[in-house]
């Protein structure tokens, strides 16, 4: 008999959530299994708030199936509850509250929570103990805030902007912890808009935008175009004429300047799209300088996939 597979952390699918006329979530599918972290990602407005909170049983779906360690979480039990950490932007916290008071009021609620002090000296919080809420830095609050989310030990977290407002040194903090979670076989649900958080946490991305999946796939994949596409960029003498370039590549390759002197090539790159490069620069009386060979990054794949104009 072959084995059952393992419930997943999260499971959506066709999601529908309206608000009067406008549609917030437009059957939009996802997985999250144990052990693993997905990335929700999408500019303002695409549907991620919407979707995290209906997983989180704040909000009821108007349509679709959503399932949360195997339980419809649409007013969802304590019992349910209990094996969840949620993390809010924003931290939600009582402004006179000390923040060692805060963490052990939340570690008293759980079955059986981690060691308060040792959570607060992990996350860099332990000379901020006796600090009130209100006079942390935006940055301790949301580690704060993360301490609260964990404390408890839950088999699934959901983190809403997790490093806002932190310097790098708080980032490195909380990126080394959201490891240790999946390393413990805790599932992360993750909204960022910081590509490179995304591109260095994530099993597994999901990339919405009004409403609806436009992409799906690991950090890998997706920048990897589905192929080997990946991009070519070097200095040499401004001004140079791209026909002869164009013309020397094979169909479908981009060629620009995108700024004076510096140059890109997109496209499938090989030995022999180089050797094309360098030689048509010697033509050229030119050399290529600083060459260098890269994938898109997934910020480029999420700007191609939802635009690049500003939304509120």
């Amino acid at each position: 008999m072959s084995p059952i597979p393992p419930t997943p952390a999260v499971s959506v699918r066709g999601l529908v959530k309206t608000y009067g006329r406008t549609t917030a979530v437009d059957g939009l599918d996802l997985q999250l299994d144990a052990g693993s972290v997905l990335a929700l990602l999408g500019p303002n407005g695409a549907g991620k708030t919407t979707t995290v909170e209906v997983c989180e049983g704040f909000v009821t779906a108007d349509a679709g199936e959503v399932r949360v360690l195997g339980v419809d979480p649409a007013g969802a039990p304590d019992a349910l509850r209990a094996r969840m950490g949620v993390m809010p932007q924003g931290g939600g916290a009582y402004p006179g509250v000390h923040a060692g008071e805060m963490l052990r009021l939340v570690a008293a609620c759980a079955a059986r929570p981690l060691d308060p002090a040792w959570l607060l000296d992990v996350l860099g919080l332990d000379s901020c103990a006796r600090t009130p809420y209100k006079r942390l830095s935006g940055g301790q609050q949301q580690r704060l805030a993360l301490a609260c989310a964990v404390v408890g030990r839950p088999e699934l977290v959901f983190l809403d902007e997790p490093t806002a407002g932190m310097d790098p040194q708080g980032r490195r903090l909380v990126w080394e912890l959201i490891e240790a979670l999946r390393r413990d076989g805790v599932a992360v649900l993750l909204t960022t808009h910081l590509m490179e958080e995304a591109e260095a946490l994530a099993d597994d991305v999901v990339i919405v935008d009004h409403g609806r999946v436009v992409a799906h796939g690991s950090p890998a994949a997706l920048t990897s175009g589905g192929g080997q596409q990946r991009e070519i960029r070097f200095r040499a003498k401004p001004g140079m004429d791209l026909d002869g370039l164009a013309a020397a590549l094979p169909p479908d390759y981009l060629a620009k300047e995108t700024k004076s002197g510096r140059y890109l090539v997109q496209g499938r790159i090989d030995p022999g799209v180089l050797s094309t490069i360098t030689s048509w620069c010697a033509d050229q009386g030119a050399l290529a300088d600083d060459v260098q060979v890269a994938r898109r990054s997934l910020e480029d794949v999420f700007l191609e996939l939802t635009g690049k104009e500003l939304r509120s």
